[in-house]
């Protein structure tokens, strides 16, 4: 099972992300400012496709939003399609 890392600079950019042999395999973009986590893109490497990666990453998100009160503006298109998809499991955490 992939871990998924998230790293925040001093202002509130930065990113989750899984690594594979201290390679970067996946990344969620994001910024976190007071109660909003808003989520810019989503990216795994080509070869890792279909393996899940975003949905680790998603999930991850998610459970930070929710474990720090967060409201997530999700500018992501694969977070905002996730996020139509299956309403009922996020409204607590989607911004709309």
């Amino acid at each position: 099972m992939q871990e998924v890392k998230l790293e925040l600079n001093e202002k509130g950019h930065g990113k989750f992300y899984i690594k594979d042999g201290g390679q970067q395999i996946g990344e969620m973009v994001a910024f976190v400012a007071e109660t909003e986590l808003t989520v810019y893109h989503t990216e795994v490497s080509p070869e890792r496709e279909g393996e899940g990666l975003s949905k680790l990453l998603l999930g991850a998100m998610v459970a930070h939003a929710r474990k720090n009160n967060l409201q997530v503006i999700p500018l992501c298109s694969f977070v905002q399609v996730q996020f139509k998809r299956h309403p009922e499991e996020y409204a607590d955490v989607w911004k709309k």
